[in-house]
């Protein structure tokens, strides 16, 4: 039993509704609802490892003026574990997340989706879908990317410099069958230097380890398979909703580099937020920012958000060049602005 306290913010809120959505191939996902009913409505997709208690601080930032829905990935949490390697695949993502929008957004609603790193590959694995486009209305990725994943992680020391053994011993870090066991000092030290920022509280990284250790050990290396040929560049290209992004300059797993790429390859950039200092666990490490943009995307393009709280700290515009590639500027941000967090 661990012995460091979780502060209250990190602790699950109680949702006001609990379903259970089965996906197309028959899998039963675990779905929460939070917040007020009838207000605008707003989707979180976590990442591998996760669960919906990932983003249970973003939840308690969103709740007092948005529906918030959230729901385990297949294999996490609550949801059903897939009986067999060939029920893990981007395809299943996409299935799954269009069950969801069925289930939780009525005919003739649109909502903002949100995915934090595996759940940012869920919304471009569905990109172009046009079940889930119907029901959508922007979008925002988080700490996440489209493919390359194995060859961009800088989780080893800048001392290995062989492209190709970094490549290995990455793959080898990533595919690991080894079993996490309880959250010890060892484990949360591991822990923090591979998927958060530095000055990351102690708080929060027991956060983060009580929720990765409780992922089954067959299905975070199933989905590591899966993540080790990622490729969801095509699906991205096909997302055609206004979408922003979001990534820690520390981040070790989908370095700022993926960030990039998606915004240059996006047809409706709406920005990248930079958060200083923090690594890939965004929605834990900075919830407030990171509602602040979900907020951002709801209140520009779902009619019925309600307007900017003052209490959230507000990114700062810094113009960087666009790519030659880029569309043009909406009118009420600058796709290609690089905006870094105000702390």
């Amino acid at each position: 039993m661990s012995t460091v306290r979780l502060p209250a913010e990190y602790e699950p809120p109680t949702p006001v509704e609990e379903l259970s959505v089965r996906s197309a191939d028959g899998i039963r996902l675990h779905v929460e609802v939070h917040g007020q009913p009838g207000a605008p409505t707003v989707v979180l997709a976590h990442g591998w490892t996760c669960s919906t208690a990932f983003w249970a601080p973003v939840i308690r930032e969103l709740a007092d003026r948005y529906r918030v829905v959230a729901y385990d990935q297949r294999g996490h949490g609550h949801s059903e574990i897939p009986p067999s390697r060939a029920r893990y695949s981007t395809r299943a993502l996409a299935e799954d997340l269009s069950a969801v929008l069925a289930r939780t957004v009525p005919a003739g609603e649109r909502t903002v989706l949100a995915g934090h790193s595996m759940g940012g590959m869920t919304i471009m694995a569905a990109g172009g879908r046009p079940e889930v486009a119907e029901r959508t209305a922007a979008a925002v990725l988080i700490s996440t990317g489209p493919g390359d994943l194995v060859a961009e992680l800088t989780v080893l020391p800048p001392g290995v410099r062989s492209p190709g053994l970094r490549r290995f011993l990455h793959r080898q870090l990533l595919r690991s069958r080894l079993p996490l066991g309880p959250v010890s000092p060892v484990s949360r030290v591991a822990l923090k230097y591979a998927t958060m920022g530095p000055s990351s509280p102690a708080g929060q990284v027991e956060a983060t380890a009580r929720i990765v250790h409780a992922c089954p050990t067959a299905v975070r290396a199933n989905w590591a398979a899966v993540l080790d040929r990622l490729d969801v560049h095509a699906g991205l290209g096909r997302l055609t909703v206004p979408t922003a992004v979001v990534v820690g300059t520390d981040d070790r797993l989908t370095p700022p580099v993926h960030a990039h790429r998606m915004v240059a390859e996006l047809k409706d950039p709406q920005g990248l937020l930079l958060l200083p200092g923090v690594g890939h666990m965004s929605p834990l490490e900075r919830p407030a920012e990171v509602a602040a943009e979900i907020h951002r995307m709801a209140a520009e393009h779902l009619v019925g958000a309600a307007a900017a709280p003052a209490a959230v700290a507000v990114p700062v515009p810094v113009p960087v060049p666009a790519p030659a590639s880029a569309p043009a500027p909406a009118e009420s941000v600058d796709p290609t602005d690089e905006r870094t967090a105000v702390a």
